[in-house]
């Protein structure tokens, strides 16, 4: 299960939680509501509103997962948050027309209901005059709703990372030109928006401060994340493997895996039965395990078994996706139903300083 995060069921193998802190903004509108002289019966009625207005943001997450999982791509969870939701798919389509259309799924899913609430209130008379609106009197639910999805769309489509509207711009680029460069063109656009909103912040309000805070910072991060990427390009699993490295038996105990750790520098060890991996056992779970079992047990007790295998010839921006996105420091690589080696994060990390280095001195 996710930390600090309540799990609230499944679909099509896709985990959704609500973060601790999504709380946050339940609280702050029966705050509003209160400050208006409001009682309990809008408080709460304002806070079922903030929980369909969610349902739709789900929805939304969704809409990307299952465009994602039709190009092969799949997504681990979906989470809510106080300012949105977010589907952690394994990676972005490489494709442009791909990414295109994952980008665009999750702001379609809210043009869908919009569309589906104006003509249940078209045809049940209940369209109601803009000016007319009362936005916390909660008197207008289903109008509100729509209206919120009809935002929702539109905030979604600014073109600026790390929105959809962002990789939106940077599909539509890479049809003319390479992706490094496109994101580099999108995040620039981006942090720009990202300025504006800042500085129009101070003047209206102030969560658009907020706002240029979060997009000026996913915009820098998505151009650093893609320019590592085209460092990697190129390079496969085997380019960095490691083929002399500690394995243990899944019967050792962490005793004998602490005093390993100690003498070593390694991210983490392939715990091993027959030849055939069963698990990988890093400082992280054998600190864990050495504070829920005694020294004497065995490391089969906390090694992770939801290890991943990789092949020699995967390309290393696979690798390094796969690695981050399950949280794993080294994976063991396998050719010909044999354990041939590891490869790490540190290595790979190494390998990014070293050809930075390399390309900065070119253009010294």
């Amino acid at each position: 299960m996710k930390k600090w995060s309540l799990y609230m069921g499944s679909y099509d193998n896709i985990k959704v939680f609500i973060h601790w802190t999504f709380w946050i903004i339940i609280g702050w509108i029966f705050m509003l509501h209160f400050q208006k002289g409001h009682g309990w019966t809008e408080g709460l009625a304002g806070a079922l509103f903030i929980l369909a207005l969610f349902a739709c943001v789900v929805l939304h997450e969704f809409g990307h997962a299952l465009a994602a999982k039709k190009y092969g791509i799949p997504t681990r969870d979906i989470t809510l948050y106080p300012i949105g939701g977010v589907a952690s798919l394994d990676k972005m389509p490489d494709k442009p027309a791909q990414e295109l259309a994952v980008a665009l799924a999750g702001p379609a899913v809210n043009v869908v209901i919009a569309g589906v609430l104006y003509f249940f209130l078209a045809s049940s008379g209940k369209l109601i005059p803009i000016s007319e609106i009362d936005h916390m009197e909660g008197g207008d639910f289903w109008f509100n709703l729509m209206a919120a999805n009809v935002i929702l769309a539109a905030f979604n489509l600014i073109p600026a990372f790390p929105m959809d509207g962002g990789r939106v711009l940077r599909a539509s680029l890479a049809f003319y030109m390479d992706k490094l460069r496109a994101t580099k063109i999108a995040a620039g656009i981006g942090q720009f928006l990202a300025i504006v909103f800042v500085f129009l912040g101070f003047f209206t309000n102030f969560w658009l401060v907020f706002i240029g805070l979060f997009i000026y910072l996913g915009a820098g991060a998505e151009a650093m994340q893609e320019s590592t990427k085209s460092i990697l390009l190129g390079y496969s699993a085997r380019d960095v493997l490691i083929q002399q490295y500690t394995r243990l038996l899944p019967s050792e105990s962490l005793e004998m895996a602490m005093k390993l750790f100690q003498n070593t520098l390694e991210q983490g060890f392939v715990v091993m039965q027959n030849d055939q991996a069963q698990g990988i056992l890093t400082r992280k779970e054998l600190i864990k395990g050495l504070s829920e079992y005694e020294k004497y047990s065995p490391v089969s007790n906390v090694m992770r078994k939801d290890y991943i295998i990789l092949p020699p010839d995967m390309p290393l921006q696979e690798v390094y996706q796969k690695l981050l996105a399950n949280n794993f420091s080294l994976a063991p690589v396998l050719e010909d139903g044999e354990v041939i080696g590891i490869v790490d994060i540190k290595g790979i990390n190494e390998l990014i300083t070293v050809k930075k280095a390399l390309k900065s001195q070119q253009f010294s």
